[in-house]
């Protein structure tokens, strides 16, 4: 196992760039948060944030927040329907054009999250992980990650795992800042939001494999 860098930014830079970042993008961009969430409203509903619990920074649990995207249309019994189906065509744009992460940046405000780091997956998810897939909770979850740059839900798990530990081994304040320039390009061009076999990536049901898979 490599031995975790960073130095000082991974201590106190990377959180005190966080808030300032967030900050910023949250009054930067409050026309276009507020313009969201009346369409959501509009379109899909309420409540307007979908809220879900999940795993950061040393596994502890918090509450994360994002657009609403699918309806809450349900079969004759009471099931909800696939998310195929209640992913509607404006649920589909919010997340091609990465909207509905908005609220995050409140997340990253209250140190839930941070801007850059691997993404926060679900709680259910902890008991299924290796001890190498483990430690992508050393740092605390982020908007977008080195995973996302690489594919996203495009890439399987087992790579999807092995770019988030390669990230909590190597951030730096200018690995950070490549990964948000990437980001803002891959949102442009919208690369790698479906995976092939479900409306956003199919469920992981754990690994048979204890070791790093080298990519």
């Amino acid at each position: 196992m490599k031995p975790s860098k960073g130095g000082i930014y991974r201590r106190f830079g990377k959180r005190a760039m966080d808030f300032i970042l967030s900050l910023l993008a949250i009054i930067t961009f409050s026309p276009i948060i507020l313009g969201v969430a009346l369409l959501v409203r509009i379109k899909l509903g309420s409540p307007v944030l979908f809220k879900q619990k999940r795993p950061g920074l040393n596994e502890n649990v918090f509450m994360m927040y994002k657009f609403r995207t699918m309806t809450d249309e349900r079969d004759e019994n009471g099931e909800l329907l696939s998310d195929n189906i209640r992913l509607t065509k404006f649920g589909r744009f919010l997340r091609s054009t990465s909207l509905d992460e908005l609220p995050e940046l409140f997340n990253i405000i209250k140190g839930d999250m941070s801007i850059v780091g691997p993404r926060p997956l679900l709680v259910q998810y902890l008991p299924l992980y290796n001890k190498h897939q483990k430690r992508r909770h050393e740092v605390r979850p982020g908007l977008s990650g080195l995973a996302q740059v690489n594919g996203r839900n495009s890439i399987n798990w087992e790579s999807k795992f092995n770019l988030d530990v390669e990230y909590v081994e190597n951030v730096s304040f200018s690995g950070d800042w490549k990964i948000i320039f990437q980001t803002i390009k891959k949102v442009f061009v919208r690369e790698g939001i479906n995976s092939e076999a479900a409306a956003t990536m199919e469920p992981f049901n754990g690994s048979n494999k204890k070791e790093r898979i080298e990519l």
